[in-house]
């Protein structure tokens, strides 16, 4: 079970999208999925505030791009895609920690939908200490995030009065006879 080939070749759409060149295409135990070519992609859809621990891409890019087509395709049910993202997550060397996190926020963001009783005993267990070593560092980020913003528009304020001022607009011309 292990995705066939060298990997996906992507290009950039805009600032969050990319499309897939290439197929992608990943050996499960009992099927085989082939993401295609021109299949559009976020990669991991991490909150702005948690780049700092799990960026967008890196080595689970692959897992991400195959997630985000189980989801989308409806290939597998919910439950089975997140299933599917940890077992790739794990073929494809992600530590243990951050590929737990990682199942554990997919798990969220899809409602535990498909739970049994044990999955969402196994998602407490990784989410509440997740959650604590967090929120401390998320806090503080996302406050300079803010801060930063904040910063960013006062500096275009004051290049947008001193654009303005400096360059007056054009005077009508008066005609002579």
């Amino acid at each position: 079970m292990a995705f066939v080939g060298s990997g996906p070749i992507v290009e950039e759409l805009d600032a969050k999208f990319w499309r897939v060149v290439e197929p992608l295409v990943y050996q499960g135990s009992s099927e085989e999925f082939v993401i295609p070519a021109g299949f559009r992609t976020d990669f991991a859809s991490v909150p702005r505030a948690l780049v700092w621990l799990v960026p967008r891409y890196g080595a689970y890019t692959r897992a991400a791009i195959l997630h985000d087509f189980l989801r989308s395709s409806h290939a597998v049910s919910i439950a089975d895609a997140d299933g599917i993202f940890r077992r790739c997550l794990r073929e494809l060397g992600v530590a243990v920690p951050r590929r737990w996190m990682m199942w554990a926020a997919v798990r969220l963001a899809s409602g535990l939908s498909g739970a049994t009783p044990g999955d969402v005993a196994t998602w407490v267990l990784i989410a509440v200490p997740s959650i604590a070593f967090l929120a401390i560092p998320a806090i503080v980020v996302q406050v300079f995030l803010v801060l930063f913003w904040l910063v960013e528009l006062v500096f275009w304020g004051i290049n947008r009065l001193f654009t303005h001022t400096a360059t007056p607009p054009p005077q009508p011309q008066m005609k002579t006879a």
